[in-house]
């Protein structure tokens, strides 16, 4: 299986049976990205050399005013697609093998946890895994420590409060805080 075909199997949303060829690929992209990260995040870098080493991470071009502040960590990176004028502080994680998709002017906090894998409930299955996309709209703002779980879209302009746990959509225009997090108001 190449990368194309992985990619396209997980964001079909097909399980990644194990052992399978599926799950040697994700390994193997695992074993890249751990080599890219150690280089993103063990020494200092300007802005333009932290986006080239983005854009090596995820195998394709970086919008110039992308801004990241290492730590940066990923299991994949190969299904990571960020939008314009996007801010990611420090410390974020995406497992992205079921594909993260952030919007355009989106603002990521601290410590933020984007995931889209689950494990089957199954004890005999457990090991298996089943991608689900996460989606940041436009103009979002997720706070430092929030966990978005696989499968989640964030609204354009909603605001995720700090340490949330998102484990369903988010309308538009709203914010949302607590575990699990639910609505707190909506933005006029």
């Amino acid at each position: 299986m190449n990368l194309e075909e992985f990619l396209e199997h997980a964001n079909r949303g097909k399980t990644i049976h194990y052992p399978s060829e599926a799950q040697e690929l994700c390994d193997d992209l695992l074993l890249e990205a751990t080599r890219i990260k150690m280089k993103l995040n063990c020494e200092y870098h300007t802005e333009d050399e932290i986006r080239q080493i983005m854009a090596e991470l995820t195998g394709q071009e970086v919008n110039e005013t992308l801004r990241l502040v290492p730590p940066f960590h990923t299991d994949c990176g190969k299904n990571i697609h960020i939008g314009e004028n996007v801010f990611i502080n420090s410390n974020c994680t995406m497992q992205d093998q079921g594909g993260v998709y952030i919007g355009d002017d989106v603002l990521i906090g601290h410590n933020v946890c984007l995931l889209t894998l689950n494990h089957d409930f199954e004890i005999e299955k457990r090991a298996e895994l089943h991608p689900s996309p996460v989606h940041i709209k436009d103009k979002a703002w997720i706070g430092s420590n929030a966990t978005i779980l696989p499968g989640v879209t964030i609204g354009e302009g909603a605001i995720v409060a700090a340490g949330a746990v998102v484990t369903r959509d988010v309308m538009a225009k709203t914010v949302v805080g607590g575990v699990p997090a639910k609505l707190i108001k909506k933005i006029e």
